[in-house]
């Protein structure tokens, strides 16, 4: 995954956001087609529950706009992209750092462009 200087200077700006800086999630690297982007989230003290582990909120902020921000540039001007609703199922505690890895291919985005040549709109999943 190639990281184009375009993708770096976004990535260095939305980790500086205070909105997703608050979430405790650091976005760390983009690749240059915005095809992948990789998330990590630290235990500290801003992201620690009172049990000592991540906060599922935390968890959720810091993931949270990925694929919304991806097919935005994947799909490019003349397409808007929504994130409307999610949903995040724990499956254990996070105790250490933790990592997300969120992909878009091209075949996904041609399929969207297509849905999309269709309808007006289009809810996916």
């Amino acid at each position: 995954m190639r990281e184009f200087l375009r993708s770096r200077s976004f990535r260095w700006m939305m980790n500086f956001w205070p909105c997703y800086q608050g979430s405790g999630g650091r976005i760390t690297r983009i690749a240059g087609d915005w095809s992948e982007v990789r998330v990590e989230l630290k235990l500290s003290l801003r992201t620690r529950n009172y049990v000592g582990t991540i906060f599922g909120g935390s968890l959720h902020a810091a993931v949270d706009p990925i694929y919304m921000l991806m097919l935005i540039h994947r799909l490019g001007p003349g397409y808007i992209a929504w994130d409307k609703a999610a949903t995040i199922r724990l499956r254990k505690p996070g105790r250490c750092t933790l990592t997300a890895s969120f992909k878009v291919d091209d075949t996904e985005v041609e399929a969207i462009k297509e849905a999309l040549a269709l309808e007006p709109k289009l809810n996916r999943t």
